[in-house]
């Protein structure tokens, strides 16, 4: 599928990470679906860690995706400079709870007319900013400049069945429709559909919140509870997202969407999601630090649990599920005992949304 634009885009891609390597695949264009883009855009790669960098650059495989080769059009940077001067977009994959000192390093050499696409997934602690309001507030542009565009990229992806080809769709959200087009445009390709949304806040809180109900949904596959209540779980769980998302000012609509219900079904039911693995230890009886020490990866919905808490207490937001996850992570709650809570709770009419 051709790209449309007036020239050749210079794309910076922050974090080495799944996501990011498949981003970077993406927009070399190695889309065997397609024909040879001559304006597809220069993609430069950059992470904090000099080591990984380093072997990325020189052997073009990482640890992180197994069987993935990065593209030899893509650039990995070991300076911050080198990596993003003359941005036109950085696209921003870095895990949320690490945006802020990243993007803090990095700063001084951020273009000023740089757009900024993200596809991390989560909510900072103690702040409770979505990340592409993270991002917002370490640049803290000049108020007098032209205002900078932000979007999420966001949608049922694993990726590892992205870095394989496998069929997927994606949503652009941002508040400039015409940034959220240009990304619409820049990532797809034969095997990934990418739709446009305006709805930027519901988009993200969608996909952070989405990763605390696959906790949960892991925590029934630890414990052997059967598909019934796992389907049972992402219903209701879906239930409490939309209620947090509307009450945040987010469209209803975007939760039933593919950022919302799609991603949702994704995270909770395939055995590759990190949150869903976690909670699947935990609920084998596994300890959360022994888990997370152990783990390749860093676990975004563990983080995101105590940031959608306190949203649900500032908004006023019933969210028992989400309770009884933090109740099992941080309170050391047993999950059958938090199971049990849940299905002892007063007797009701369903209410979605």
């Amino acid at each position: 599928m051709p790209k449309s634009s007036e020239h050749k885009p210079a794309v910076c891609i922050l974090g080495l990470g799944q996501m990011g390597l498949v981003c970077a695949s993406l927009l070399a264009g190695t889309d065997p679906g397609a024909d040879a883009d001559p304006n597809r855009p220069t993609v430069r790669m950059w992470g904090h860690s000099l080591d990984e960098a380093g072997a990325l650059a020189q052997t073009r495989h990482s640890r992180r995706l197994e069987g993935f080769t990065l593209p030899d059009s893509v650039r990995v940077c070991i300076a911050d400079a080198e990596a993003l001067a003359g941005a036109d977009i950085i696209v921003n994959s870095v895990p949320v709870q690490f945006i802020r000192e990243a993007w803090t390093r990095i700063r001084a050499h951020v273009p000023p007319h740089a757009g900024v696409v993200s596809v991390s997934k989560g909510i900072e602690n103690d702040t409770l900013l979505r990340p592409t309001q993270i991002v917002a507030d370490v640049l803290a542009d000049d108020p007098d400049a032209r205002p900078r565009p932000f979007a999420t990229l966001s949608g049922p992806t694993i990726a590892a069945e992205l870095a394989r080809g496998l069929p997927a769709t994606m949503i652009a959200a941002g508040d400039d429709p015409a940034f959220a087009d240009r990304v619409q445009q820049l990532f797809s390709t034969s095997y990934l559909r990418v739709y446009t949304n305006p709805d930027l806040l519901g988009v993200e809180i969608a996909s952070a919140t989405k990763n605390v109900i696959a906790l949960a949904a892991g925590v029934l596959d630890g414990l052997q509870a059967g598909y019934n209540a796992k389907s049972a779980l992402l219903a209701r769980g879906l239930a409490e997202i939309a209620r947090l998302g509307t009450a945040m000012g987010a469209n209803r609509e975007t939760f039933f969407g593919i950022a919302g219900v799609g991603d949702l079904a994704t995270t909770c039911f395939s055995p590759e999601g990190r949150n869903r693995s976690c909670g699947e230890a935990l609920g084998k009886g596994q300890k959360l630090d022994a888990y997370l020490r152990g783990s390749p990866f860093v676990v975004e919905g563990v983080a995101t649990t105590q940031s959608v808490m306190d949203l649900a207490r500032k908004y006023r937001v019933e969210m028992p599920i989400t309770e009884s996850v933090y109740s099992v992570l941080f309170e050391g709650v047993d999950p059958i005992s938090a199971i049990g809570k849940l299905m002892s709770r007063e007797l009701k009419q369903e209410r979605v949304g």
